[in-house]
């Protein structure tokens, strides 16, 4: 490994807190943006702090600066909360939210095709599934590094 790009660990210590707020944000927007905005939008006191967590995302090789003074990301990576996520459409949406769905469609197409015969241990045992992971879901949202 060349000492210009940063190891995983050295990443996934340093993303975290308002550091994974604003790269959490750039990758939201898809475009370049700039301190001021990113200090807005996050609601960062002044545009020092946002200019700090941007050049700490810079020295990580995350962030890179396009000819106009703008920040755009140059990498994508998983690590730590970011890994429970999949980003959709600029959305970031739990990866267990799939298997919640899943299950949940399963029940209901079980309690559908087969309402005249209903076995008691088959609608358990799909409820819990679908009841788990929903709740693992909800709490991977709630630990969502931006709202």
């Amino acid at each position: 490994m060349s000492s210009d790009t940063p190891s995983d660990s050295r990443i996934e210590d340093q993303l975290k807190g308002k550091t994974l707020q604003v790269y959490m944000y750039m990758i939201k927007r898809k475009e370049p943006v700039g301190i001021r905005e990113v200090q807005r939008e996050l609601e960062f006191s002044s545009p020092s702090v946002a200019n700090y967590h941007i050049e700490k995302l810079v020295s990580l090789a995350l962030v890179a600066q396009d000819e106009y003074g703008r920040y755009y990301i140059m990498q994508k990576v998983q690590v730590g909360v970011l890994q429970a996520f999949v980003n959709i459409g600029g959305i970031a949406v739990p990866r267990l939210s799939f298997f919640a769905a899943f299950f949940t469609t399963m029940l209901i197409a079980y309690l559908v095709l087969n309402f005249n015969n209903l076995d008691v241990y088959a609608i358990g045992f799909a409820l819990a599934g679908t009841v788990a992971f929903w709740i693992e879901t909800l709490r991977v949202w709630i630990k969502r590094p931006v709202s």
